[in-house]
């Protein structure tokens, strides 16, 4: 695989923010880029706001006076495609209308050499239609890079169906020696980020729905708790509710209604109301309010007199294993509990791991009343907060005990409704799902929808290493729990994840 190398000239079209970000990661490896656009003054403001952003970093000492004139120097703006005749890239980054990027392509076809790699920075339209009306759809291909261009890290080389692999490699090696982290993926409904991502968001929407927190604590579970570096409200907010609805309905459609992608009714409100999110000043959250919106922290409570363990598992083994370093004395039972059935009994209310069951639903098939589900953590030595549900027939003194244990862990607490899964856990099921099943339908592979979620958007682990850390089982035993709470289709096992589920085995060899 070779890039092209940087004396190779590129052209972008689109001055908006993703066009000049792009052009400046080309630029700063080394290529001539030309910035084409219809509006002449468009381009002007983005090389301007480039132009300060270097001066930025020239004062703070980021980049030398040679390296910011040599950098700059790179840019020729123009609002003629002919002057794109001798380029050997062109990446297009305009409206996401198939139309008018066909259009543009078929132009460029005419004056471009027939060597030259066409490729779109579309994050939702097929890389195999917009080929299809060219003569050269083999040279065509996806480069779709994440917002803003220069810092994240990720980009998606999509290949259509016509496309040569030739081609889609070169993308690939252009864009690793750019010192990006490319991936390889099909031309299917949101690739792999956008595909993959949505139950972030739909979970969250559909918590909010369900009642088992506001906004503001289910943010802040999944960022304390999961290790997330937003919460789904704040992240939302932040992409733009008219984005973000826009790609989910545009992946569920394209997925012929699968209720998986099923758009959400309180989203689809905020549009109607206008409220976009950061960009309109209020989505979720209120913007031009300064105090914090509150979160749901459980008040001070007294430590347990007494803790006790059954059987094993890991999370519930870590869980005593903290109590004991905080100085609790944790008495091993001998009660023989079925393998991988752990709890912990802390004055005698039963403590266990969510497994897609309302904690309702749990208890009265363990034939217990005192009982406890406490929700997924990311790293549970280092996390925070954790989320705790109680079953409708647990006593609030009783969930006091388990509340006030955590907190001699160190914990903040976050006391939810009763819903099934909670919030972390069927939000981490739900992505591995929906990577098993890219993967299954061989969208890309294994690893690189793990790193094309990491880089793309942050997320702590890959949803495929987190499975097989979280354990395979504990995953497939969830989505059938929560498939069977709520009688719905969406929650379904992956193929793929009934295969290792089965199989025993794991996504990565161990």
């Amino acid at each position: 695989m070779l890039a092209l190398p940087s004396d190779i000239k590129l052209a972008v079209i689109g001055a908006g923010t993703m066009g000049i970000g792009i052009a400046q990661v080309a630029a700063e490896a080394g290529h001539n880029v030309i910035i084409y656009d219809l509006d002449a003054a468009a381009i002007e403001k983005s090389l301007t706001a480039l132009r300060q952003r270097v001066d930025g970093q020239l004062e703070r000492g980021k980049r030398s006076a040679d390296s910011a004139r040599a950098l700059l120097a790179r840019f020729t703006p123009t609002t003629s495609l002919h002057d794109l005749a001798d380029v050997g890239l062109v990446v297009e980054a305009i409206v996401e209308n198939i139309q008018v990027k066909q259009t543009l392509f078929a132009d460029l076809e005419a004056i471009c050499a027939d060597s030259t790699i066409f490729a779109s920075n579309t994050s939702s339209l097929s890389i195999t239609a917009i080929a299809a009306s060219l003569r050269r759809p083999e040279r065509f291909a996806g480069m779709h890079f994440f917002n803003p261009a220069p810092v994240l890290p990720l980009v998606e080389i999509v290949s259509g169906l016509a496309t040569d692999q030739g081609v889609a490699d070169t993308l690939y090696a252009t864009a690793k020696a750019w010192g990006k982290s490319p991936v390889y993926t099909k031309s299917t409904p949101g690739f792999i980020v956008n595909r993959v991502a949505r139950p972030f968001y739909a979970e969250g929407l559909r918590l909010l729905e369900e009642g088992a927190a506001e906004a503001a604590s289910i943010d802040a579970i999944m960022r304390e708790s999961g290790g997330f570096r937003m919460g789904p409200f704040e992240l939302m907010d932040l992409i733009g509710h008219d984005v973000n609805y826009a790609v989910t309905e545009s992946v569920f459609n394209a997925f012929y209604q699968d209720p998986r992608f099923k758009p959400s009714l309180i989203q689809q409100e905020l549009l109607k109301a206008g409220f976009l999110g950061r960009k309109s000043g209020r989505g979720f959250y209120h913007y031009q309010l300064k105090n914090e919106p509150a979160l749901a922290t459980a008040k001070p409570e007294k430590a347990p007199s007494s803790v006790q363990l059954s059987g094993s598992h890991a999370v519930i083994n870590r869980l005593a294993g903290l109590a004991r370093a905080a100085g609790i004395h944790v008495a091993q039972l001998n009660d023989h509990a079925e393998a991988g059935k752990a709890y912990l009994l802390v004055d005698g209310v039963y403590l266990v791991l969510t497994d897609g069951l309302a904690a309702t639903e749990r208890a009265a098939k363990l034939g217990v009343q005192q009982l406890v589900t406490v929700d997924l953590s990311f790293n549970l030595d280092q996390a925070p907060r954790v989320a705790l549900a109680k079953a409708e027939q647990c006593s609030v003194e009783a969930l006091n005990s388990v509340v006030g244990f955590f907190q001699l862990l160190g914990k903040q607490v976050s006391v939810i409704a009763d819903v099934p899964g909670m919030i972390v856990m069927r939000t981490v099921c739900m992505l591995a799902n929906e990577a098993a099943d890219a993967v299954h339908q061989q969208v890309a592979n294994i690893e690189d929808v793990d790193v094309a979620m990491c880089k793309g958007v942050n997320y702590p682990r890959g949803p495929l290493r987190w499975a097989d850390q979280l354990g395979i089982a504990q995953v497939y035993t969830t989505l059938k729990n929560l498939q069977a709470s709520y009688g719905e289709d969406r929650y379904r096992p992956a193929f793929l994840l009934r295969k290792k589920y089965y199989a025993k085995s794991t996504f990565y060899s161990v």
